[in-house]
């Protein structure tokens, strides 16, 4: 599949449908308990954002989800790891078909994070941004009991600005150092990138959260970033100044966060490293996965805790995750 345009900068096609599934319904799609299906790919950094909010939150039981194989074609992604090679709810091999029930000629990206509506079998919104956001605003009726405020009304200002930042030379940043076409465009990506990662390690070299003491939406967005970067982007992607084990004070907020429930047992290593190596085929043609990097010190002291700081605020960490629901053993060092 090709992703690199030669002589061009990387654009991320950020067209997205963008309705809401609202607690009022004001846009047509009230809030119910098992009415939609949140369909993700553990390999996907923009689906992880979902994947943990949803578990910190508590709402596996009200939003089900599905979860697509680590790769795909121009097919869209497909649900392979089911019996039969179908989703049980949806009953559809590739998420392609939901996004043809919503509009026969849609022609835009067939992406994860997506939220079909079980009843017409239709994608209602792939707005990555928005979804966890939503989460977090709408679908409180259905928090669980000690729900962290990952997105609290004080601080909003704040974690959007951070949150703005950090996906535009963070997040996006390693893609477009990674699907640059020229070596100008790749520069300027690494040169944004690693600039940013030295504000934010300054940032967090006095604060165990990006803001506030609690956990909050901009964590997460930085974490699934984080948590790819020795596995694909250093290398895949040439992201290659520092390791993240380089970076000592992000290297301990990774920790950090990968070891608190709903963070690091959400993480598949295994997808996420099957997904950039075999699917991004003019990057790496020979279709080679790495062996490691070896994961052994995910599960290590990070110190973080004489920051002080409360993780879950005046709440509670969430419980295991489902049986149905945890990584396989062995795509990470919490299940090795």
């Amino acid at each position: 599949m090709t992703y690199v345009s030669p002589g061009r900068e990387y654009t991320r096609d950020s067209r997205y449908l963008t309705d809401r599934i609202t607690a009022d319904g004001h846009g047509g799609f009230p809030v119910g308990p098992g009415r939609y299906r949140l369909v993700v790919s553990r390999a996907c950094p923009w689906a992880s954002r979902a994947v943990i909010v949803r578990r910190l939150l508590g709402l596996e039981a009200a939003l089900p989800m599905a979860v697509a194989a680590p790769t795909h074609d121009d097919r869209s992604w497909d649900f392979s790891l089911d019996p039969g090679g179908r989703d049980p709810v949806l009953g559809i091999e590739r998420l392609r078909e939901a996004y043809l029930a919503r509009d026969p000629g849609y022609r835009g990206g067939i992406t994860v994070p997506a939220i079909v509506d079980v009843p017409t079998g239709a994608v209602v919104t792939n707005d990555f941004v928005q979804i966890t956001i939503d989460m977090s605003r709408e679908w409180t009726a259905f928090h669980r009991e000690g729900a962290p405020a990952l997105y609290p009304p004080a601080l909003r200002p704040e974690i959007d600005a951070i949150d703005a930042a950090v996906y535009e030379d963070v997040n996006n940043g390693v893609y477009r150092a990674g699907f640059a076409g020229s070596q100008e465009a790749y520069e300027a990506a690494y040169e944004r990138l690693f600039a940013r990662l030295d504000l934010l390690s300054e940032r967090l070299g006095a604060s165990r959260y990006l803001v506030g003491d609690t956990l909050t939406e901009a964590d997460v967005r930085l974490f699934t970033t984080l948590v790819r970067f020795d596995a694909v982007y250093h290398g895949h992607f040439k992201c290659n100044r520092s390791k993240l084990t380089e970076m000592p004070v992000l290297w301990a907020y990774a920790r950090d966060l990968f070891q608190t429930p709903g963070f690091g047992d959400t993480v598949d290593f295994e997808h996420i490293k099957r997904h950039y190596y075999l699917v991004h085929e003019d990057i790496n043609p020979t279709g080679v996965v790495p062996a490691g990097p070896d994961l052994s010190g995910w599960l290590e002291p990070h110190g973080r805790a004489a920051l002080g700081g409360r993780p879950f605020g005046d709440g509670t960490p969430p419980g295991p995750p489902a049986a149905q629901e945890r990584v396989p053993d062995g795509h990470g060092p919490l299940t090795s």
